[in-house]
């Protein structure tokens, strides 16, 4: 059986809510792994959640960019806060999403570009930044989003400078309608998209594993059931699932229109332009997500450089 750390009983509680020795048991019984201790305390129905976003595992920033009909947004990784806030380092986490306007959104594209006057490509770009600055950085990932009609607004939440902050959205309205009233829409979206995390527009739009995976902790957690009730219950349960986790069908978080589904949202814009609008796609990016970031003990780590502790006659530590 894997060991267990205190660590990871924390981890898990934060997903799940659940109680401290129930996580512990679910750790024990997955191996340590997370994901599956995860699943294993919701088909035993003592996660509070579905599901919960982790705590921010790593520093940067998410820098947005979005003049009109396309916008894109990305995240460059830096290993401290204190080095986030660098004025050349913010300074390339925007000009690059300036960048990546003009490419095609994809990471090799946007590492390729090159800075104006310069012969200097994004890529080449990051070694210059992590010997000025002292910290290894890297440009993790980059979305971009189009749209032939209609406009692409962005949202950052509580952002530190313009543009720049620990998480974004993106999200592309199509139609022919007024642009103003087109971007007041679409940053309200942006909003409750930031506060609500969905899984995807609609249920289309929801991968198979997902899909699988909510499936069979139905069929887990009825299971014995006769096959056609079963069937049901699962048919039941993904309704509910999409209902909470498609944008579409969530219900507004934002107070002028709190209790309405943006489907409802959507029909009532068009009433009030005069032409159909069609919510074309979103990207949220949160900071650190899903990167796992290694704890240290900090007191020690100062105590073995400056040689704190250290015997009579010990050499000093080497660096």
């Amino acid at each position: 059986m894997a060991a267990v750390s205190a660590a990871m009983v924390k981890e898990l509680r934060e997903k799940t809510g659940a109680g401290m020795m129930d996580c512990k048991s679910a750790l024990g019984e997955t191996a340590g792994d997370i994901e599956a201790a995860v699943d294993w305390l919701r088909k035993k129905g003592l996660a509070k959640a579905a599901k919960k976003a982790g705590r921010t595992a790593a520093e940067g920033l998410i820098a947005v960019e979005s003049p009109g009909h396309s916008g894109v947004i990305l995240e460059v990784n830096i290993e401290t806060d204190f080095a986030a806030r660098n004025a050349d380092f913010q300074a390339f986490a925007r000009e690059t999403a300036k960048l990546a306007l003009n490419t095609n959104g994809t990471l090799e594209a946007v590492e390729a570009a090159h800075f104006p006057g310069s012969s200097t490509t994004v890529k080449d770009k990051l070694p210059e930044l992590i010997a000025t600055i002292g910290e290894n950085m890297s440009l993790r990932r980059v979305a971009k989003l189009t749209v032939g009609r209609g406009y692409v607004a962005s949202y950052v939440h509580t952002p530190i400078s313009e543009g720049l902050g620990r998480l974004g959205v993106l999200v592309a309205l199509e139609s022919e309608g007024d642009v103003a009233a087109l971007a007041t829409l679409g940053g309200q979206i942006a909003k409750h998209v930031a506060a609500m995390n969905p899984a995807a527009v609609d249920a289309s739009g929801v991968d198979a594993a997902t899909i699988e995976r909510e499936s069979a902790i139905l069929r887990e957690k009825n299971a014995g059931k006769p096959d056609h009730v079963l069937a049901k219950i699962v048919e039941s349960g993904l309704k509910s699932f999409y209902k909470e986790n498609t944008l579409l069908d969530q219900a507004s978080v934002i107070p002028d229109h709190a209790g309405k589904t943006f489907t409802q949202l959507l029909k009532e814009a068009e009433g009030k332009l005069g032409k159909p609008v069609a919510l074309k796609g979103f990207v949220r990016y949160a900071l650190g997500e899903g990167i796992e970031k290694e704890e240290t003990d900090f007191a020690a780590e100062v105590a073995a450089q400056s040689g704190v502790g250290r015997k009579p006659g010990e050499d000093k530590p080497t660096a």
